[in-house]
């Protein structure tokens, strides 16, 4: 089998398993597909787009923004923000990515809200919340509501979820702890939201080896690597 059919296999095999578990959970909603394209070759891309990718997901701007001037003939194509974003990185993050989907401060929700403005954009965003505690990880405590209400403030972001990476372990029930944790948060935050604003609709919680238990507890959007283009 070669590398393009793996790959489309692949894709097909993901979304029909988002499927089956969606139907074995009594659940409906799209599950977005957010294909971790990192350290791929941009063939490697061209090929995931072509057997159906819509969302590719990258976390260093300067292998990013290679790729994206090599894929700009690819219509269609969403492209996400997923790792930690440096302070200094956030002008250039704006100018090449359609969202960030790692927002793991206040600070940095300022900093993107102000650069944001200056090129006059609106930025669809996620708050990243590190629900399993580990210290390694970046994010938002699941405690810092306050904090993370504050994130609120910022005209020029259009907040529409929450991100969580799982943590790491093969414990299943860690997982599901972990992910249940924010879908417990992200209700919460809709009920303290202004009256008239938008309510936070994306879970984004899943990655290669958790992406089943992240739909089985809501997720709404995955972001998947190694599973779509083999071991790096």
């Amino acid at each position: 089998m070669n590398s393009e059919q793996k790959v489309f296999d692949n894709l097909s095999w993901i979304k029909d398993s988002i499927r089956l578990k969606q139907d074995s959970c009594g659940l409906k909603g799209p599950v977005t597909l957010v294909g971790v394209t990192k350290t791929q070759t941009t063939e490697t891309i061209i090929t995931a787009i072509n057997a159906g990718l819509t969302n590719i997901g990258e976390n260093r701007i300067q292998e990013a923004s290679a790729k994206f001037k090599k894929i700009k003939f690819c219509n269609n194509i969403t492209k996400h923000m997923i790792g930690h974003l440096q302070s200094n990185k956030v002008k250039k993050a704006i100018e090449i990515f359609d969202r960030i989907d790692s927002i793991d401060s206040k600070k940095l929700a300022n900093k993107i809200n102000i650069e944001a403005t200056a090129q006059k954009k609106t930025i669809p965003t996620l708050l990243e919340i590190n629900t399993s505690g580990e210290k390694e990880k970046y994010g938002f405590s699941v405690n810092e509501l306050d904090e993370i209400l504050t994130c609120f403030e910022n005209n020029n972001l259009i907040i529409e979820g929450l991100m969580t990476v799982g943590p790491h372990t093969k414990n299943k029930e860690k997982i599901r702890k972990a992910f249940s944790s924010l879908r417990h948060l992200l209700d919460k935050i809709n009920k303290q939201l202004p009256t008239g604003h938008t309510k936070l609709s994306t879970l984004s919680m899943g990655m290669s080896g958790d992406y089943l238990i992240g739909v089985e507890k809501g997720s709404t959007m995955v972001r998947i690597g190694t599973a779509i283009f083999g071991p790096r």
